[in-house]
């Protein structure tokens, strides 16, 4: 008996609201029999931080990034992978750039980053939303204005939007490197 593999596609960006617009018209336009859309805090983890309070304290950069990894692994356990060994489309908004972007963009090495979404299943096909980030102020819907919000002033003295504009650039230079390889 052979396992029956979906389609899996990954959408990558800063703009909460801008992916979750692209990851419905990828999965839209996939035509390949129901799935759905993964998207960051399937677990719930970052609500809770949130309710958490200014008393619980401001995260570190790899704190967050340790926490989306496990909502991550949440994800590929009980969403990703259980569709595409149905033969599922399944998108993922956001997926590993996002996060590794955002990891480069607060001064974690690459390194530590690729070996801490090891586990992740490479996407088949992979999009980088170029939208703007949304404004200071706006209430964020992507792990990237998220974390950026959360790391405001704490990382390397840079403001939310000097951070966000460092992950804009390594998204940039993510979309890159994997035109060269293709």
């Amino acid at each position: 008996m052979t396992e029956e593999i979906g389609r899996f596609i990954s959408i990558d960006g800063v703009n909460g609201a801008a992916l979750a617009e692209a990851a419905r018209d990828a999965f839209s336009g996939a035509g390949r029999g129901p799935g759905g859309i993964s998207s960051w805090d399937a677990s719930g983890v970052f609500s809770e931080m949130v309710c958490g309070g200014d008393e619980a304290g401001r995260p570190s950069a790899r704190t967050l990034l340790l926490l989306y990894a496990s909502d991550l692994m949440f994800r590929l356990r009980w969403e990703i992978e259980p569709a595409l060994a149905e033969g599922k489309t399944v998108v993922a908004a956001p997926y590993v750039e996002t996060a590794a972007a955002f990891g480069r963009a607060a001064g974690l090495s690459g390194g530590w980053l690729a070996n801490l979404f090891r586990f992740a299943r490479p996407a088949g096909e992979r999009h980088i939303v170029d939208a703007v980030p949304p404004r200071s102020g706006a209430k964020p819907t992507g792990f990237a204005e998220f974390a950026c919000d959360q790391l405001s002033g704490h990382v390397l003295g840079l403001t939310r939007e000097q951070l966000m504009a460092r992950t804009v650039r390594q998204l940039a230079l993510a979309a890159a490197r994997a035109n060269r390889r293709s």
